[in-house]
């Protein structure tokens, strides 16, 4: 009996040191899980400041297979909109939508593809918003199908001069809009055609890249210009968003 307890009393001991070693262990190394997500999503709100524009929206961009039959797209960036509030950025039903989160900055550039058959309009809203708040507009956006609505498209950046010069709201082909849940960011760009046509019947790119869909917009590749600028630039963002969050604090 004496044997017995003196061995559950060493167990517990032994326990006792493996949990607060480990507790020391993911001190050591920075935190839970949770905590390096939630350092994460605070470094994500402060890239509009502490990152050139180079840096968010390169001057080129290649997409291996982003094309319609996974062609590859390059895309150059024709203008770069001054940083600014989200005052007039927005047509009104889609500044409702997204004014929970807030606006702390919005940054965007607009590109045309190789031929410059094509321009896109891709942008980052810095939100106000914590973690809790983004996953609350992210799944009202989910259920409400709200990133598929007409009413709801992104207006695109013009710039005189440029191939986008004629890029107004009436020239919108397709688009896409998401809301990140580990960064208080929204992604978003619009596409059209760069010879200033006008477009009946945008599609969302979710529709426009599908194979089945046979519109104008879907065959000349204006979802996939979409999708895949905002795919490449999101993955940008994510990429200083891991830099900035394993620098030394």
């Amino acid at each position: 009996m004496r044997n017995r307890t003196v061995a559950a009393a060493a167990c517990v001991v032994l326990g006792l040191g493996l949990i607060g070693g480990a507790a020391t262990g993911s001190w050591l190394v920075g935190g839970s899980d949770s905590e390096q997500e939630h350092s994460a999503f605070v470094a994500a709100g402060d890239l509009w400041h502490s990152v050139p524009v180079d840096g968010l929206f390169p001057r080129t961009v290649d997409g291996k297979g982003a094309g319609p039959g996974e062609a590859d797209r390059t895309w150059t960036r024709i203008a770069v909109a001054p940083d600014s509030g989200c005052t007039n950025a927005f047509d009104p039903l889609l500044r409702k939508a997204l004014a929970p989160a807030g606006c702390a900055r919005l940054l965007r550039a607009t590109y045309t593809d190789a031929t410059q058959s094509f321009v896109t309009t891709v942008g980052l809203l810095f939100t106000d918003a914590d973690d809790a708040a983004m996953r609350a507009l992210a799944e009202r956006f989910k259920l409400d199908g709200l990133d598929s609505r007409t009413d709801l498209m992104p207006r695109p950046y013009a710039a005189k001069g440029t191939a986008a010069a004629g890029f107004g709201n009436a020239q919108r082909a397709s688009w896409t809009v998401r809301v990140l849940t580990d960064a208080p960011v929204v992604v978003y760009s619009v596409s059209g055609w760069a010879d200033g046509r006008t477009v009946d019947t945008p599609q969302p790119a979710t529709v426009a890249v599908a194979p089945e869909t046979t519109s104008s917009v879907a065959q000349a590749g204006l979802g996939h210009e979409a999708k895949g600028l905002a795919d490449r630039i999101e993955r940008s963002l994510r990429k200083n968003v891991t830099s900035a969050s394993e620098q030394p604090s």
